[in-house]
């Protein structure tokens, strides 16, 4: 009823692991997030303080992240966030922690490939305006290809015009 919902944007700073357990696999990885901003008195944008994160992925989430994401990979994550406690040597410890929802690579700083899982249930019926481009494939799934224009489709909401963008400004 009063989970904090958070998005965070940062680096994975370890390498996902893995861990098979009676109720499902979970995959653990430790995410660092840095603010970032502008200083008056050096005219420079400068780090500001780091929030450390464990990120917890159960499921089929598990499997995606772990075979998807890397040590250093930009990344948003997006959950639950509670406190883990523990007793550790010097007394009660705790550390943030995100039951993750949605992990995805922060597009903003490289480029993806995605591909999506196939699953056992039948596949949808593909609508009559889908057209030509679901007839060649097998099976009536299309598959995507990397580097494949999608604009010209018929479900293309609207055209683009390139002299229509305006330029976006330039990030220090």
């Amino acid at each position: 009823m009063n989970d904090t919902h958070v998005t965070v944007v940062g680096n994975v700073v370890d390498s996902p692991r893995r861990v098979s357990l009676e109720n499902g696999a979970v995959t653990n990885f430790r995410l660092a997030s840095t603010a970032r901003r502008f200083d008056g008195q050096t005219q420079e944008f400068v780090d500001a303080g780091t929030f450390w994160v464990d990120v917890e992925c159960w499921n089929d989430l598990s499997g995606n992240v772990s075979g998807s994401v890397s040590k250093g990979d930009p990344v948003i994550v997006q959950g639950t966030l509670t406190t883990h406690s523990w007793e550790g040597e010097n007394g009660r410890r705790s550390t943030p922690r995100i039951r993750a929802a949605a992990v995805g690579h922060n597009l903003a700083r490289g480029t993806g490939v995605f591909r999506r899982n196939r699953s056992a249930r039948p596949a949808e019926p593909v609508p009559a305006a889908a057209g030509a481009a679901h007839d060649a494939l097998p099976g009536g799934e299309e598959e995507l290809v990397s580097g494949r224009d999608y604009e010209a489709a018929p479900e293309t909401l609207h055209g683009m015009d390139t002299s229509d963008l305006a330029m976006e400004p330039a990030h220090v």
